[in-house]
């Protein structure tokens, strides 16, 4: 049986590619018995291929179950699974859940107590409810990519698809949420997210400079766009972040770097000095940091008090001996594979914390057992196969 804070309760995944999964990952990790439905053919490669990287790290713990949703006797076996289920989370486009009759109203007339999730990309409602989500799309469409990059460079995306990791996450922190409410009213709701609102809450204070300070924002590139000096500085054997913004920290940035002249200068003697003058305080900055390694101005600036660090590429990310502490990797056998190491949670929890108990199923691999589970005999399993239903 699983483990964990989330053991009692039961998921089923209808989600592909990314948002979806990743919502569905954080109710595994911490123990839900998270069943992943999948077309009996897979999935024409929605989500990547299945034994790649991508596909490995964001399905672990969960149990995978064939079914064809299109067929009556699928259906049949789904809302079996609903009456004893206390989330289903699905991302499909907002119409195609109501033609396969798998939509909110429908599932919860089998089971009130119900959670259910969606993730689009806009939103269940609206002028842009039909069009397919992307993750590139809302960076766009969200503002993200009109203040990343370096200024005058034109609209860049980050590294990571955020519109959709983040679009996950709220989405589980909703469902977290109504599991909650529904202690006390013992109802289930319909809780939704989608990649458009989530990117642009993932503005934050850059959205309120234009919400509360009709500012807008541009481009700043590695420079903080408010906290000076903060940014990239070129050092003699690399590069290194250096964020000295702040009288006191910035104070203690000049004494650790020699540079008492950094402080007597008015240009720089007040953050709004700074602040107007940043192009020439960070080439003064600039011209020290050059002259010493990355690894000395490290220690010399954190023993000083002042936030620095190394920028690494991924392979260094975890060979950190901090990153190493942190042990926020697991390794889980996988039957095709060995050994897999899968990126974990960054919350912990200190007496019920989360896991990787097993690794990402291969297509079908637990359709048996569950069907077992609902009531079906060896035979019945054998003649839906038979059929394509599963």
């Amino acid at each position: 049986m699983s483990q964990g804070p989330l053991a009692r309760f039961k998921v089923i995944d209808l989600t592909r590619v990314r948002a979806g999964p990743t919502c569905v990952r954080q109710l595994a990790d911490w123990g839900a018995d998270a069943i992943k439905i999948e077309a009996p053919g897979g999935d024409a490669g929605l989500g990547g291929e299945r034994h790649g990287p991508d596909f490995q790290n964001i399905h672990r713990n969960k149990r995978s179950l064939t079914l064809n949703l299109k067929a009556p006797e699928g259906l049949e076996i789904l809302h079996r699974l609903v009456q004893r289920a206390d989330v289903v989370v699905e991302n499909y486009r907002p119409d195609v859940k109501f033609r396969l009759g798998v939509d909110y109203e429908s599932l919860r007339k089998i089971n009130r107590r119900l959670v259910y999730a969606s993730i689009s990309g806009f939103g269940q409602d609206g002028p842009y409810r039909d069009r397919p989500g992307f993750d590139q799309i809302a960076q766009g469409m969200g503002g993200l990519m009109s203040i990343t990059g370096l200024p005058g460079q034109g609209p860049v995306r980050v590294g990571i698809p955020v519109a959709d990791l983040t679009a996950g996450i709220f989405a589980a922190m909703g469902i977290l949420i109504a599991l909650l409410e529904r202690e006390q009213s013992g109802e289930g709701q319909w809780v939704q997210s989608n990649l458009l609102a989530a990117q642009i809450a993932m503005l934050d204070f850059q959205a309120a400079r234009w919400t509360i300070g009709h500012e807008v924002p541009g481009q700043a590139g590695n420079n903080h766009p408010t906290s000076i000096p903060t940014g990239v500085f070129a050092t003699a054997d690399g590069h290194i972040n250096i964020a000295a913004s702040g009288e006191d920290i910035y104070r203690r940035f000049c004494k650790a770097v020699d540079a008492p002249q950094l402080i007597a200068d008015p240009a720089f003697a007040t953050g709004t000095a700074r602040s107007q003058n940043r192009d020439r305080l960070n080439e003064a900055i600039g011209a020290i940091i050059r002259t010493r390694p990355s690894a000395e101005w490290i220690e010399r600036l954190n023993a000083a008090g002042v936030p620095c660090g190394p920028i690494y590429r991924m392979n260094e990310v975890f060979a950190d001996p901090q990153v190493r502490h942190l042990h926020i990797t697991r390794t889980v056998p996988h039957q095709v594979l060995g050994a897999v190491e899968v990126i974990g949670q960054a919350v912990e929890l200190s007496r019920t914390p989360w896991s990787v108990r097993s690794a990402t199923p291969e297509l079908g691999e637990h359709t048996d057992a569950i069907l077992a589970e609902l009531g079906y005999a060896a035979a019945e399993i054998e003649s839906l196969r038979a059929r394509q239903v599963v």
